[in-house]
C-alpha cells in the first residue's frame, strides 16, 4: 500500500484504540461506578480518581497515556514516517474524547494527548508535564494543571521544534484547541472560583 493509504489506516487504528475507554474498563473489573453518571461524568483519570480512589485513577492514567503512545508507534511502523504519528496521534485523542465503543462518552483527552506529545515531541513534553505538576501543586487544580500542559507544550513545539511546519504548528494548537472544549465547563468555574480541587470528590 502507498503512503497515503496507510497513514488514513493508521488514524482509523488510533482512533479505534482511542476509543477503548481505560476508566470505564477499570470501573467494570474493580465493581467501581457507572462513570458517565457521577462526579464529572467523565471516564478519565480525574474523575476515575475521585469516585475509585488515587490507585484506580493512576491506572487509568497509565492505560490512556499507553493509548496514544500505541496509536503513534503503529502510524510510524507503518509508514516509516515520525510526521505520520501527529495525526494519528490526534485520532487516539478523538476517539478517546468521543469513543465509538462507549456511545461517544468519553473523557477530556489529557492522558492521551500526554502520551501522544511524548512520542512526538518528548523533551517539550517533559518541560511541559513539570510545569504542570509544579502548576497542579501550587493550586489544587487538575484542569488548571491540565490547560497549561497543552498551552505550553503548543508554544514549545510551535516555537521551537516546529523547525516552521505550519503542519506542525497547526497540530500543536488541534491538540490544545480539543483539551480547551472539554473543559470548557472546568474553565467557567476556574473564571467564576468554583472549580473542584485535588482531593475532593465531587467535580
Amino acid at each position: 500500500m502507498n503512503r497515503p493509504v496507510l497513514l488514513f489506516v493508521s488514524c482509523i487504528v488510533a482512533y479505534l484504540i482511542g476509543s477503548v475507554s481505560t476508566g470505564i474498563l477499570v470501573s467494570r473489573w474493580f465493581h467501581g461506578p457507572d462513570l458517565r453518571s457521577v462526579g464529572s461524568k467523565n471516564t478519565g483519570a480525574s474523575n476515575v480518581q475521585r469516585t475509585m480512589g488515587w490507585k484506580y485513577g493512576l491506572i487509568t492514567f497509565v492505560g490512556d497515556m499507553l493509548k496514544g503512545i500505541l496509536s503513534c508507534a503503529i502510524a510510524e511502523w507503518l509508514t516509516g514516517d515520525h510526521l505520520a504519528a501527529l495525526p494519528a496521534g490526534l485520532c487516539a485523542v478523538i476517539g478517546h474524547n468521543w469513543p465509538v465503543f462507549f456511545h461517544f462518552k468519553g473523557g477530556k483527552g489529557v492522558s492521551t494527548s500526554t502520551g501522544v506529545m511524548l512520542w512526538c515531541f518528548p523533551v517539550p513534553a517533559l518541560i511541559s508535564m513539570g510545569v504542570t505538576v509544579i502548576v497542579i501543586a501550587l493550586t489544587k487544580w487538575i484542569s488548571l494543571g491540565s490547560l497549561a500542559l497543552v498551552t505550553l507544550y503548543a508554544l514549545l513545539v510551535s516555537i521551537f521544534f516546529s523547525g516552521g511546519n505550519p503542519w506542525v504548528i497547526g497540530w500543536s494548537i488541534l491538540i490544545a484547541l480539543l483539551c480547551y472544549i472539554r473543559h470548557r465547563a472546568n474553565i467557567r468555574r476556574l473564571i467564576a472560583g468554583t472549580e473542584n480541587k485535588l482531593g475532593n470528590k465531587i467535580t
